[in-house]
This record gives structure tokens, C-alpha cells and sequence, in this order.
């Protein structure tokens, strides 16, 4: 029960890391609100962990404003915050489109910002809040094909520290960059590659396989709850040895 009383917004919520995240939270005693696009997968995780959903575009501010309004009325305050939303794209420089770089700074940037800052009055009035960015360990080490994926997560890492720094000592925000990990939208992302790309990929980590969301749901844990105390404004990398290997 290392959550015992919290009250946490967890986007993307709806399947994945953010759900998974979710569950183990729920489990550790904190009320959940359930942020997501997806009306269903938000109503199926809400049910899952007794929580709230709530139908989010984190790109677009007031969508985010009304949600985090929402979130904070139905459980009374927001001490917590996982910023899982995010978008995956993969393609070389010279067939990525305008579009695709707009979408996925949108998605995976400036909608964690919209998040932060909506929810910055709650957690500043809660003292002893958290902030939980998920970043990628392609902001860390990124690997062709990634320019605007990699360029998302690495700008937020400096979001973060920023975000840290103003809200210090009030508020701990910290980021958690996954490396390869087993969820739907990684599926989305292989269905048209060679195995033999696939293999090379997993080659490209120390431990020889995908994580599991829970395994990077067990990082954020330790990022939300009182164990990393004395910790701000940092990178907990947890991608199976890729970014050393």
C-alpha cells in the first residue's frame, strides 16, 4: 500500500504502460482518473482498478483543462501524475511528412506539457506531489528511422528538468525512459516488418527481449511513491541494456 491515499492521473491509460501503470497503482491503495481518447479501453481500465475515466485529446488545451478539472472534482485534489500518452512513428527524414512531425510533437511534447501545467495548481496545493514523464530510451540513444519519435522524447527530458526545477522543493518530477516493450502499440508498429529486422532489434539489448508494461509500471512506482524521496529532475532508464550495450 505504498500509494495509500493518493490521488493519481495516469493518461494514456487505456492500454499498455498506461494501464499497467494503473493497475499496480490501484493496487497500492491510490484512487485512479483514467485519461484517455479511447472511450472504451478508459471505461474498461476505469472498472478494472474502481477508478474514473475521463475521454482526454492531450492535444488540445482545453480538452486537457476540463479533464484534469474533471479528474481533480471526482476524487478531491491531484497528488499525483503519470504522463503515458504518447504515439509511436517510425520512417526516415525524407518520408516524414509535416503532418507526422506536427502529430507526434503534439502527442508525445505538448501534450505532456498541457498535462503538467493543468495540473500544476493541484499538485502544488497538494504538497509532496509527483510527476512521472514517460520518455524512450531513443531520446537517450536514437536509432535511424526515429528523427521526430526521438526528438519528442528528448525534448521532453529538458521539459522535465525545467519542470522540476520551478516546482522544487513543492513538487518531484521525474522521467522514466523505456526501452522495447510489449504493448499495443509497439504491435502496431511491427506488423509490416521482416522478422529478420525484428531480430536484429532484439539483438540490440543486453537482456534479449522485449519488457513487459508491468515491468516499466514497477519503475513509475518507485518514481510516485515516498522510496525515491530524495530524487528530481532525473532519468531512470529502464530498457534492457540498450543505451550501454
Amino acid at each position: 500500500m505504498r500509494l495509500k491515499g493518493r490521488r493519481i492521473v495516469i493518461t494514456g491509460a487505456a492500454s499498455g504502460i498506461g494501464r499497467a501503470t494503473a493497475e499496480l497503482f490501484a493496487r497500492e491503495g491510490a484512487r485512479i482518473a483514467v485519461l484517455d481518447m479511447n472511450q472504451a479501453g478508459a471505461d474498461a481500465t476505469a472498472k478494472s482498478v474502481s477508478g474514473t475515466a475521463i475521454v482526454v485529446d492531450v492535444r488540445k488545451e482545453e480538452s486537457v483543462n476540463q479533464a484534469i478539472e474533471k479528474a481533480a472534482a471526482a476524487m478531491g485534489g491531484i497528488d499525483g501524475l503519470v504522463n503515458a500518452a504518447g504515439v509511436a512513428f517510425h520512417a526516415p527524414i525524407k518520408d516524414t511528412a509535416l503532418s507526422d512531425w506536427q502529430r507526434v510533437i503534439d502527442i508525445n511534447l505538448t501534450g505532456p506539457f498541457l498535462v503538467c501545467r493543468a495540473a500544476m495548481p493541484w499538485l502544488l496545493k497538494a504538497g509532496g506531489a509527483t510527476i512521472v514523464n514517460i520518455a524512450s530510451g531513443a531520446a537517450l540513444l536514437p536509432f535511424a528511422g526515429s528523427s521526430v519519435y526521438a526528438a519528442s522524447k528528448a525534448g521532453l527530458l529538458n521539459f522535465n528538468r525545467v519542470l522540476a526545477k520551478e516546482l522544487a522543493p513543492t513538487v518531484r518530477a521525474n522521467v522514466v525512459c523505456p526501452g522495447i516493450v510489449d504493448t499495443p502499440m509497439l504491435t502496431a508498429l511491427e506488423q509490416d516488418r521482416d522478422p529478420a529486422v525484428k531480430a536484429a532489434t532484439a539483438d540490440l539489448y543486453a537482456l534479449k527481449r522485449k519488457a513487459q508494461p508491468e515491468e516499466i509500471a514497477a519503475a513509475i512506482l518507485f518514481l510516485t511513491s515516498v522510496e525515491s524521496s530524495y530524487m528530481t529532475g532525473s532519468t531512470l532508464t529502464v530498457d534492457g541494456g540498450r543505451t550501454f550495450h
